[in-house]
Order: C-alpha cells, then structure tokens, then sequence
C-alpha cells in the first residue's frame, strides 16, 4: 500500500483535491473507496455537497432492493444528494460487473449532461476497476447451466478443474472465492475454443481515488459496533420477511454475511452466541479481502491515495 497522505480534516482534503484537479479534465471522476464500515458515504456526501455532485454506488449487494439493513443502504446519510445504482434489482436477479459497467455508463453520461460532477463510491473493488482499467476478461458471456451445475463443486475440484486449462498469464485468480473460481473456469473453457473479446473505449479518461483505510483496531471496533446497531434495527426479522416473500435459505446464503449466517440461525444451526460471534468474524475477513483487492489494484497500476479523514 502506498504511503497515506498526510490528510486528517476535511479542509486539507478540499485543498488536496482542488491542486488535483488542475491537471485532470473537467469530467474526472473523483473515486472513495475503502473496506466497510470506513465511512465511504458521508465522506462522499459531505464531498458531493460541497463540489455539487452525485453519487453512483459501488456495491454488490446495494443493488438489489429489499435488502437494505443486511447491505447498510443507510439512505438517510445521502440527505439531499441524489443516489445511482442503489435498489435497481430485484434478489433474484443476476447482477455482476458487466451489468454494472452498464448501468454506470448510463448514470455517468447522465450526470454529465447535466453539467454536474459525479463520486464513484464503494467497496466492490472489482466494480470500481472495470470502470478504470480494461478489463476484457470480463466481457466473456456467462453460461447459467454451467454456473449452476458448478456451483455445486468444491473450492478444490474447481481449482483442479481450473488447473487442467492453459490459464493465460494476465488472467488473475482469486482462488479463495468459489464464485470467482466457478467464474474462472468458465472463462478458461471459453478460450480454449474462442478468442478473447475486444474491449470498447473506456468513459471514464481521469479520475482520482480516495482510500479510507482505518487502522485495524478501529475497524474492528467499527464493524462490530455497526453489526450491534443492525441487530437492532432489526436485521433478523428482515430475513424473516424475506422468507415470506419466497426467498429461500439457498438464496439468502448466496448473499453472504449477514444474510447467510442469519439464515443459519433461523435454521438453528447456530445459536445466538455463535451467529452473532461467528458473523462478526466473517465481517472481519471480508473487510480484510476487501483491502486485499485494493492492494490489488495499485499493483496493477491503479494508483490510490489513502488518507486518515474522519467524517
């Protein structure tokens, strides 16, 4: 990670961006990212407020509507700033970085005619890639039936699965995530018989990327604290009214995290010790593979200021 930037209050941060904008064009994209619980949104909106801006999401989960204490919409934090991309889809629907590549062209041209600037905001890192760099792995078709008949495969047949394909040496695996692997081994059987899709011209041609990365024990004490709050407001009985809405445990758990492990718990396969001990633990890793995928990014060339700005 490169060195954080010596920007502890909200005023360095405006003098910071204004000297960075002398040599962007006028329609650069300004980018906050970081791990959850970091204060990427009122950090964006405090920003949008003051540059008249709006604010196009980056989050995977946030998409899809009726999930919203599980995901932190926390729509009241935006106040009057408008929002993009922030319960478009029903849950189940499909919805992966080709659909957002798509859906934020549209909102960013969108918000551009209007004369006014856009922030970029989240902490999908693959999301917020696929807008700044050529990613043509990426634009490889999906097949359901062969996802779904995938999924059912361990990490470790994947991986062997994978391994038994001449993997193109630019072609970066994640091999801790069995999404990703199933992903992975569509996209080498694709090659094997097809070439690989030309990428179109990229819309966004300047930006600058603010990186909100607390300190592990504040994290921690973040994430934890945030997860008491959703407990609160009622997070497990979201889940039951999911369930009545039709949602089975098998999609629930597709989501992840909160979703999964209160899922679990409705089911009795954890008690409330061990779902709440063992969720925050998951939150935990996901912020850390969230941080993972953002050291990712520098090494590819993305370049990242990270600063300490508390909101």
């Amino acid at each position: 990670m490169d060195q954080v930037c010596d920007i502890n209050n909200f005023q360095k941060l405006i003098e910071f961006i204004d000297r960075a904008k002398e040599n962007l064009s006028p329609d650069f994209l300004l980018v906050i990212l970081g791990p959850t619980a970091s204060g990427k949104t009122k950090l964006a909106v405090k920003l949008a407020q003051h540059y008249h801006a709006e604010i196009i999401s980056a989050d995977s989960r946030q998409v899809y509507r009726k999930l919203d204490i599980g995901t932190g919409k926390d729509l009241h934090e935006y106040q009057d700033i408008p929002y993009h991309l922030i319960d478009i889809r029903n849950p189940d629907d499909l919805y992966d970085v080709k659909n957002f590549k798509q859906d934020f062209e549209q909102a960013y041209q969108d918000i551009s005619a209007r004369g006014k600037a856009t922030i970029l905001c989240g902490g999908t890192g693959s999301y917020i890639q696929s807008i700044l760099q050529d990613q043509p792995y990426s634009h490889i078709p999906k097949d359901e039936e062969f996802r779904r008949n995938k999924y059912e495969l361990s990490k470790e047949a994947l991986i062997e699965e994978i391994r038994s394909y001449q993997v193109p040496e630019d072609f970066k695996i994640d091999w801790d995530n069995h999404k990703r692997l199933v992903r992975a081994l569509e996209i080498v059987q694709y090659l094997k018989s097809n070439p690989l899709p030309q990428s179109k011209e990229r819309i966004v041609k300047d930006y600058l990327i603010l990186g909100l990365s607390p300190d592990l024990l504040s994290r921690r004490g973040r994430i934890d604290k945030r997860l008491d709050v959703r407990l609160k407001q009622g997070l497990l009985e979201e889940v039951e009214a999911l369930l009545k809405a039709e949602m089975t445990h098998e999609q629930l758990q597709w989501f992840g995290l909160e979703y999964k492990y209160a899922s679990l718990y409705l089911l009795g396969e954890l008690d409330d010790e061990g779902f709440k001990k063992k969720l925050k633990t998951e939150i935990h890793r996901f912020a850390k593979r969230q941080m993972t995928y953002f050291r990712k990014m520098e090494k590819d060339g993305i370049k990242i200021n990270w600063i300490t700005i508390q909101v």
